[in-house]
């Protein structure tokens, strides 16, 4: 299907059903971490922020776990932030979608950049289907709109289970955010950042266990500057 025989609603709308299948897996670990959080102290106002603003499964994952494991906001927020510094480099492969278009469009298309709406992109242009702007937004806005509800909703189921290891949801968060690596995965180049990142981790928090939430931070950016040497960007 060419773009230029379609209107941007038509886009938008293919791009939220092309986004179905990662909209409906990403609700289910939206709802671990809205029960979670609500665990670890958070409001419903501040999972409901956290997830709109943030809009970053596993940067709001990093930064819970590191919350709950004692450290400081400071250095919670420092390691969801380095995390989803590798945004900097998916947004690359946007370039084209964002060419010619007003700035609080290109505001609101990096704002949607997830690994799943580009890879939706990169999807679409390997069917020779759509790779638009519009495309990116229908799927992109679909899956925030899915994020915040269902955070929102596991907050709200979480005020019925009083103890949380009781039904062992304190291991829940490392279930997830393992669950979620499969789909963070692009390809055999990503090999050597993950190996960068991981053996990073590994060996900060081996050498200083009591500054062991930095290691995240500093693997994050290992990792991410890896990736951008390795592809180019």
């Amino acid at each position: 299907m060419s773009q230029d025989d379609i209107s941007p609603i038509a886009e938008i709308l293919l791009g939220a059903r092309d986004m179905l299948p990662m909209t409906l897996a990403a609700s289910t670990y939206g709802i671990a971490f809205g029960l979670l959080a609500t665990q670890s102290g958070f409001s419903l106002l501040q999972i409901l922020s956290m997830s709109a603003f943030v809009y970053g499964g596993s940067a709001q994952l990093v930064a819970l776990d590191q919350l709950v494991a004692g450290a400081g906001v400071g250095a919670a927020v420092l390691a969801g932030a380095a995390l989803n510094m590798r945004v900097l480099l998916i947004t690359a492969s946007m370039r084209d979608a964002m060419v010619g278009r007003p700035w609080w469009q290109v505001l609101m298309g990096v704002y949607l950049a997830t690994d799943a709406s580009i890879a939706l992109m990169q999807t679409g242009k390997s069917r020779r289907a759509l790779s638009s702007y519009w495309y990116l937004f229908g799927g992109g806005t679909s899956l925030l709109i899915a994020w915040i509800f269902t955070t929102s909703i596991g907050g709200i189921l979480s005020k019925g289970i009083p103890d949380p290891t009781r039904f062992g949801l304190d291991f829940a968060l490392v279930a997830v955010f393992v669950a979620m690596l499969p789909g963070l995965w692009r390809g055999r180049a990503d090999i050597l950042p993950w190996i960068v990142a991981g053996g990073t981790v590994l060996t900060f928090a081996t050498m200083f266990p009591a500054q062991s939430s930095w290691a995240l931070i500093l693997g994050a950016v290992l990792g991410g500057v890896t990736a951008g040497v390795v592809r180019g960007d």
